[in-house]
């Protein structure tokens, strides 16, 4: 494969202008197609590559996002490090919507999804701990803290659900309970396969409304559709200086322990 880059993008195609000088190429895996043609081009003198998560025209569903493909095309073109945009419903009032957060945990309530690289004659062991790069979101921290208009919580726990329906009001209050603090469909495997491809991943969230648990049990209303649309369309300007910043500071090098939690 000839375009090469050692920073990957995954997200909504909102994201798609933040990559300057683009270059669009299509690619196949041994896992199939990514989930759209990856965009390359760069943000300050940092060369990326982009994959729209849901495809360019937002037709793919959490549930048949080819994860593997993504990440397996972006490891063919040497990438190292990810950083991964995504839309979260808050499961703590301390969440709001319009609220960032960088996630250091993830609990994965999904099922049917092909979650490993390693399913053939192969013993190895993954080291999942600390699922999220520590050297990426403390850089990230930094960015969010300068700018003022952006509230960003350095940490929460991210619990995954199959979609593509919601949870019931049930099940709401069960991650609640569980301390979890905002929802997702999309995070897992896309963490735990970068993690078998000894990449760095960053998973950043933008908290587009509260979850159906969370606003059942006090005087916050039930969000609807257009609240969740009007909140996200203002946080995607947010979220793109973010990850720009973000990509601009990374050091070249990288000293966390995501590469060496891979073991055989």
């Amino acid at each position: 494969m000839a375009a090469s880059a050692t920073i990957g993008i995954i997200g909504g195609t909102g994201l798609y202008s933040i990559v300057d000088s683009k270059e669009e190429i299509e690619v196949n895996t041994k896992y199939g197609k990514p989930s759209s043609p990856i965009t390359i081009g760069k943000i300050g003198d940092k060369k990326v590559a982009f994959i729209a998560r849901h495809g360019k025209e937002h037709t793919i569903t959490p549930h048949m996002v080819p994860y593997r493909a993504n990440i397996a095309a972006l490891g063919d073109m040497g990438v190292t490090r990810i950083l991964s945009s995504n839309a979260v419903g808050s499961l703590n009032s301390a969440y709001k919507p319009g609220d960032f957060v960088l996630f250091d945990q993830f609990v994965n309530m999904t099922q049917g999804r092909k979650d490993t690289f390693f399913d053939e004659n192969e013993v190895v062991h993954v080291g999942m701990a600390d699922p999220y790069c520590t050297q990426m979101r403390a850089v990230a921290s930094e960015c969010a803290r300068g700018n003022k208009e952006m509230v960003c919580h350095d940490r929460g726990t991210v619990v995954v659900i199959n979609g593509p329906r919601f949870s019931t009001r049930a099940e709401s209050k069960l991650f609640m309970s569980q301390g979890f603090e905002v929802i997702n469909m999309t995070q897992y495997p896309e963490i735990a396969l970068a993690r078998e491809k000894k990449m760095c991943y960053l998973g950043i969230g933008l908290v587009t409304d509260y979850d159906v648990g969370l606003a059942s049990i006090g005087n916050i209303k039930p969000v609807s559709f257009d609240e969740v649309k009007r909140v996200f369309n203002l946080g995607m300007e947010k979220m793109t200086a973010l990850i720009n910043q973000a990509v601009q500071r990374l050091p070249d090098e990288r000293n966390c322990a995501c590469q060496s939690e891979t073991e055989v």
